[in-house]
C-alpha cells in the first residue's frame, strides 16, 4: 500500500538491487522480491533477534560504529544471544535457512536499506519488534552511505509544532482509543456522557467492535459525528456536522515517504454548511469559555502561525508555492547530514525507559495467543480499495477472507463459500476466497471495512481484542486469534441473498 515508494524498489531492482519482504502475505511486491520470508504475524522481533544474533556472533557487527556513536550495544547483543536461526524459525514459522539467507543478504550488501513498515506493530510484541528492526542498521553499520540505513516516517522531518498549545491547558484525562468500547460501556469513572468524532470512524476502526456498538447504542450518551460521508459511526450519532474535504480547506501536507512539504489550498468553496476542524473547534472552545488568546481562530490563522514557526527559508518557500527543503535537504545521508534527536546525538540500542516498560522487558518474545479453540491468526491489512475506512463508502462488493488451501481443506471450504469466523468476541461472516496468498495458520480480512462489506453486519474489528502492545500502548488488531468453518456452499445462490443475522449484530441497512 506504499504505493509511492514502489516505482523507486523497481528501479533498484533493474539496477541489480535484491529486495526481500517480510510479510504473512505474498503481496504484490512480495512476488517480485529475491527472498519472501512469510512469517507467523507476531514473530518479527524474533527473526530480528537471530539477524542480530548472527551479526554479532559471525563478527559482523560494525564495532567501530556501535562504539562512536550509539549506547547498549552489549545488552542488546546479550538479549539477542539465545535467538539462534533454529530458535527463531520454530516461533515463526520457517525453516531456518530462509532466516539465515535474510541475515548474510543484509550483512553483505551495501548500501542496504531497510523499510520498516506498520502491520508488524500492531500486536503484542510490535514495540519490541520495531525497536529491534531499528537498531539492525547500527549493528550491521548500514548508516553513513547513500541508500543505507532505515526509513520509517518522514513526516516529522519539519520540526512543525503548534507553538500556541502549552502547559497551561486545562486538565483532562485521556482515554487510549483503543479501549474505547471499554470506556463507553462501564470502566470510565465519571462515565463518558459526551462522544465527539472527527477524523476518524471508530465502529470501523477500533478494536473490540460489538463493545464499541453497545457503548454507542446507550441512551444516555450524546455522540457528535463530524465527518464528510455517513459512516458507519454516524448512524449512531445524535448530531451530524458536515466537515470540509480537502477540496475545500487549507491544511499541509507533510509527506511520509520523500520529504516534501506544501501548503492545500481550496480549489472550490465549502459545500453547504461543511467547515473545517479549526473552525469548529475555535468555535466551540469560544461558547465554552475555554478559548486562549494565544490560540488560532479559524483554518488561515492556523496556516500562518505554522508557517511563521517553520525553519528559515521554507516559510517563504511554501507562501510561494516553491518546492521547500528542510535545512538538511531533501535526500539526506543518515550520519552524515542528520543524526539522532537525542540529547548525546546518539543511537540508544537500549533505553531504560522501553526497558522497563515492555512487560517482559525489551527485545523479547510474548508468546503466540493462539489456542486449540482458535488457532488462526486473523490479520487486516491495507488494501488498494481504502485509506484505513475511508473510501470505502465507494465500494460495494462484499469483502472476502482469505484462506491458504491448506486451512481452507482441513476446513471443507471451497472458493466462494460462505464462512463464519468466529470467537469468543464476535462473528464475521463473509465468503471465502482460497488462496496461497497467506500463509498456512493466517487468515486475512481486509482493514477498515463498513458494516455493508459483510453478510452479518460484523467486520475484522469483531474479532479483534482490545489488548495493547507492548511499548506505547497501541491497538494489537493483528494477534485476533479465529476459528473459521463453512456456512454454506459457494453454489447454494439462497447463502448470499440476504444477509445472515448473528446473536452480536443489529439488521443493517443495504444500499439499493
Amino acid at each position: 500500500s506504499g504505493i509511492h515508494l514502489v516505482p523507486f524498489i523497481r528501479e533498484a531492482q533493474r539496477a541489480g538491487a535484491a529486495l526481500v519482504v517480510v510479510d504473512p502475505r505474498a503481496t504484490p511486491l512480495a512476488r517480485l522480491a529475491d527472498l519472501h520470508v512469510a512469517l507467523r504475524p507476531g514473530t518479527d522481533v524474533a527473526v530480528a533477534l537471530a539477524v542480530h544474533r548472527h551479526l554479532f556472533e559471525s563478527g559482523l557487527a560494525d564495532e567501530a560504529f556501535l562504539e562512536a556513536h550509539t549506547t547498549g550495544a552489549g545488552a542488546l547483543r546479550a538479549r539477542a544471544r539465545e535467538w539462534t536461526f533454529e530458535r527463531a524459525a520454530d516461533v515463526a514459522g520457517l525453516e531456518p535457512g530462509a532466516i539465515a539467507g535474510l541475515a548474510r543478504m543484509y550483512a553483505a550488501a551495501s548500501p542496504a536499506v531497510i523499510r520498516c513498515g506498520w502491520g508488524l506493530e500492531r500486536n503484542r510484541n510490535g514495540g519490541n519488534a520495531v525497536a529491534a528492526i531499528l537498531a539492525l542498521p547500527a549493528v550491521a553499520g548500514k548508516f553513513g552511505v547513500r541508500g543505507g540505513g532505515y526509513t520509517l516516517s518522514n513526516s516529522g522531518s519539519w520540526g512543525i509544532t503548534k507553538s500556541w498549545i502549552g502547559a497551561e491547558e486545562p486538565p483532562t484525562r485521556v482515554v487510549n482509543m483503543n479501549h474505547l468500547g471499554r470506556m463507553l460501556t462501564g470502566a470510565a469513572d465519571p462515565p463518558v456522557t459526551v462522544l465527539f468524532v472527527y477524523n476518524c470512524n471508530p465502529l470501523a476502526t477500533a478494536p473490540h467492535q460489538n463493545l464499541v456498538r453497545q457503548g454507542l447504542e446507550r441512551n444516555d450518551l450524546t455522540t457528535v459525528v463530524f465527518d464528510q460521508v455517513m459512516t458507519d459511526t454516524a448512524r449512531y450519532a445524535d448530531i451530524v456536522l458536515p466537515a470540509t474535504t480537502f477540496l475545500e480547506q487549507y491544511d499541509f501536507a507533510r509527506a511520509y515517504g520523500p520529504i516534501s512539504l506544501q501548503m492545500v489550498r481550496p480549489v472550490v468553496d465549502a459545500v453547504g454548511e461543511a467547515r473545517p476542524n479549526v473552525d469548529v473547534f475555535a468555535e466551540l472552545e469560544a461558547r465554552l469559555g475555554l478559548d486562549q488568546p494565544d490560540e488560532p481562530r479559524d483554518e488561515l490563522e492556523m496556516m500562518m502561525r505554522v508557517i511563521d514557526g517553520l525553519p528559515d527559508g521554507v516559510g517563504d518557500a511554501v507562501r510561494a508555492d516553491a518546492p521547500a527543503a528542510p535545512p538538511f535537504g531533501t535526500a539526506p545521508v543518515q550520519f552524515i547530514d542528520v543524526f539522532p534527536r537525542t540529547p548525546d546525538g546518539k543511537v540508544h540500542l537500549f533505553p531504560d525507559a522501553l526497558d522497563r516498560e515492555a512487560p517482559m522487558g525489551l527485545y523479547t518474545y510474548q508468546p503466540d495467543p493462539a489456542t486449540a479453540r482458535y488457532p488462526l491468526a486473523l490479520i487486516s491489512p491495507s488494501n488498494e480499495k481504502a485509506i484505513s475506512s475511508s473510501l470505502y463508502e465507494l465500494v460495494r462488493k462484499t469483502a472476502e477472507l482469505t484462506i491458504h488451501p491448506d486451512d481452507a481443506h482441513a476446513r471443507d471450504v471451497g472458493e466462494g463459500d460462505t464462512v463464519r469466523v468466529f470467537n469468543d468476541a464476535g462473528t464475521v461472516t463473509c465468503h471465502a476466497a482460497v488462496s496461497p496468498a497467506v500463509r498456512p495458520g493466517t487468515v486475512a480480512m481486509p482493514k477498515g471495512l463498513w458494516s455493508r462489506h459483510t453478510l452479518n453486519g460484523s467486520t475484522s474489528n469483531a474479532l479483534t481484542p482490545d489488548t495493547l502492545s507492548d511499548i506505547g500502548a497501541g491497538a494489537c488488531f493483528n494477534d485476533a486469534r479465529v476459528q473459521v468453518e463453512r456456512v454454506a456452499r459457494a453454489s447454494d445462490a439462497a447463502s448470499s441473498a440476504a444477509p445472515a443475522e448473528t446473536a452480536d449484530t443489529k439488521p443493517v441497512e443495504r444500499p439499493d
